[in-house]
């Protein structure tokens, strides 16, 4: 199956709508709070002389610091604009960027023709996926890596919808950042805790390592604190 026209261009028009500008994405992070520390927790199983691919892209912030952790890095994303945001932001750095339908399996099945078997990162990409489209994406992470990568997915839990509904009842309201993420129809956390392990493993996908974690953000609520969603993550091989 393939992704709806609805979700494909709730995303489009988000990423149309956001500037160039470092951190605008509320999920925007500075990599030193996220692919840094992923990359930690995946090179310990994981051959640094391999690609690895950042599914889910957007402007390619933490593709580009992944291609100073591994052979080469190649993001994609369902959005033209992502893309697009990604390839101006990358200004010449050594990494890749194609529009790519998780859910499209002879798509996924190129990607993995022309690479081999890569390395996966993909952050907080299912749980806000189409329930329908959940068992495609889990299964692009277990095409791509093949039976010599590894995938490292950290995904939302259930108790980041209580950080979100504390954010959104705030008393001005949800901080812009967040409102846009809801004026365009996105979803997150969207996901039941136990969905993301199960969908994994029917992907042919074994656990080497897991944890909880947070995914910083870079929207603040009204009193400062930064929004931090509750996240476990996983380090991943073929069954």
């Amino acid at each position: 199956m393939n992704v709806s026209d609805n979700y494909r261009n709730a995303w489009e028009s988000y990423w149309s709508e956001t500037s160039d500008a470092r951190g605008e994405a509320i999920w925007d992070s500075d990599p030193a709070l996220s692919a840094a520390p992923h990359s930690d927790l995946l090179l310990p199983h994981a051959d640094p002389d391999r690609t690895i691919v950042d599914l889910g892209c957007g402007n390619g912030t933490q593709t580009r610091y992944l291609a100073t952790r591994f052979a080469r890095a190649v993001g994609v994303d369902l959005s033209h604009a992502a893309v697009e945001h990604a390839r101006r932001a990358a200004n010449g750095d050594p990494v890749e960027f194609q529009q790519l339908d998780l859910t499209d399996a002879e798509a996924v099945e190129a990607l993995h023709r022309r690479l081999g078997d890569a390395h996966v990162y993909m952050r907080a990409v299912i749980h806000q996926s189409e329930p329908a489209a959940r068992p495609a994406v889990a299964a692009a992470v277990a095409r791509l890596i093949g039976s010599a990568g590894r995938a490292f997915v950290v995904e939302l839990t259930s108790g980041s919808r209580d950080v979100l509904r504390r954010a959104a009842s705030e008393p001005a309201g949800p901080p812009p950042k967040l409102q846009r993420v809801f004026q365009h129809g996105l979803k997150p956390a969207d996901a039941p805790d136990e969905e993301i392990p199960r969908l994994l493993a029917e992907a042919g996908l074994t656990v080497l390592a897991e944890g909880e974690t947070t995914l910083p953000q870079t929207e603040y609520l009204a009193d400062g604190t930064r929004i931090d969603l509750p996240a476990h993550w996983f380090v991943l091989g073929r069954a």
